[in-house]
């Protein structure tokens, strides 16, 4: 039964890992736990949705199952595997009692159909190797399940994944059908690179994670890196907003804005200025291309911000007005 009262006690939670979930978040985790259905989360990668599912699992103190989606997927790598070796070891280990059971036979149909009789000795849970589907239906205890970028999956693999997303259980022809021991959290994820089915959406609860405005992408750099200086922080978030709205090949994550925000830290820099940028954007951008695309963008938008030098204010009108930073697009040098 769920513990949770309110979509408060989620944020709550999730506040406790240092996750802060917008109202859409902390609505859609509350009903999935109250309804008892798993979670599709679709964005953009690196805003958040595997470490949501993390995140979760620390705060409500379950162990977190994690199935990596990738093209080629199936059912032997997802759900179950029989350990074949472990087969072969028993079969060697046990030859004396099989010429005892088939030593008599007369034929070699007789000899099949006694081995036959015997198979379910070597196909029982004794040689199954659970994989991350299997292993969380069969948990003693409740877990989270995070099904992790879906969409590099096939069809095939979505199709196979209904039975699980829908009743909790799976067939397995050897063993029948094996139901959950206790419903599991489930989450998945999807980075859009591909239209996921009607069947496997229908399934689940939806929530689309986009990237932040800037307030609260500033609130998670200052959560997560909190030595670096107030000033310097919404500086460098203000440039991962501008970089965002470029036409780059990939446009920079919440993640990595959080790596820059640590690099920025360790070169104990105290504001974003030329060389700053020049030498650090590489940690935003992941393309050669974009990072000199970007170079020229905030270039171009540093020329007509330019004072000439007979134009520069006196220094009584300067005030206290930052000195070679980077503000809302502009380079004051």
């Amino acid at each position: 039964m769920s513990t949770l009262n309110s979509i408060s006690d989620v944020r709550t939670m999730l506040g406790t890992q240092q996750y802060i979930a917008s109202d859409e978040i902390a609505t859609a985790m509350f009903l999935a736990d109250r309804l008892g259905k798993p979670l599709l989360a679709e964005g953009p990668a690196g805003v958040g949705k595997t470490e949501l599912a993390k995140s979760w699992a620390a705060a409500t103190g379950r162990e977190l199952i994690r199935l990596q989606c990738y093209e080629g997927l199936d059912e032997t790598k997802a759900l179950y595997e029989w350990e074949y070796a472990k087969q072969l070891l028993y079969t060697q280990l046990l030859r004396e009692k099989l010429s005892d059971l088939l030593g008599d036979a007369s034929t070699l149909r007789e000899a099949a159909d006694r081995l036959a009789g015997e198979e379910d000795v070597f196909f029982s849970e004794r040689f199954l190797l659970p994989r991350p589907l299997l292993k969380a239906l069969q948990s003693e205890r409740p877990v989270v399940l995070l099904i992790d970028e879906i969409d590099r999956a096939d069809a095939e693999f979505e199709a196979f994944l209904l039975e699980v997303l829908s009743d909790f259980q799976v067939s397995v022809p050897e063993l029948g059908t094996i139901k959950a021991t206790h419903r599991p959290t489930v989450l998945l994820t999807s980075n859009n690179t591909r239209e996921l089915s009607e069947a496997l959406k229908r399934r689940c609860l939806y929530i689309h994670i986009d990237y932040p405005d800037l307030e609260n992408e500033l609130r998670v750099v200052q959560l997560k890196v909190p030595g670096l200086a107030p000033r310097l922080a919404r500086e460098a978030v203000e440039l991962v907003q501008r970089l965002r709205g470029m036409d780059l090949k990939k446009h920079p994550s919440v993640s990595e804005t959080l790596d820059w925000a640590r690099a920025l830290l360790e070169l104990n820099s105290k504001q974003l200025d030329k060389a700053t940028l020049d030498t650090t954007l590489n940690v935003l951008l992941k393309f050669e291309s974009d990072i000199q695309r970007a170079r020229r963008a905030l270039q171009s938008g540093d020329r007509p911000n330019r004072p000439d030098r007979g134009d520069r204010p006196d220094r009584g009108d300067r005030g206290d007005r930052p000195r070679g930073g980077y503000r809302g697009g502009e380079w004051n040098n």
